[in-house]
């Protein structure tokens, strides 16, 4: 049961990272392209987060968790960092949409 909670919220953060990459690409507004980018960002920090402690779950053995600890360390540093960079550039963004309509 709880590898199939990994698995969705792996799902999901993918999801997320691909919706967001998208309209990284599709924007042409610069501000607006790294808010997206660091949304994006964010679910690929899931990502690795959810990807690691479903490893850990499957194949509990050393060498495992010592890649386990590498990618949760990893995907906790992605998060903190984006998450910093979405609240700076998102202060921005709606202003940035109403000058440039």
């Amino acid at each position: 049961m709880l590898n199939l909670i990994f698995v969705f919220a792996i799902i999901i953060s993918f999801v997320f990272y691909f919706y967001f990459k998208t309209k990284q690409f599709r924007s042409s507004l610069p501000i607006a392209k790294n808010w997206y980018k660091s949304k994006a960002n964010i679910g690929f920090g899931s990502f690795l987060l959810f990807f690691g402690f479903n490893q850990a779950y499957l194949f509990p053995s050393l060498y495992t968790f010592i890649i386990v600890a590498i990618l949760v360390v990893l995907g906790i540093l992605v998060l903190i960092d984006n998450t910093k960079k979405a609240r700076h550039y998102g202060q921005f963004v709606e202003e940035e949409f109403r000058i440039n309509r």
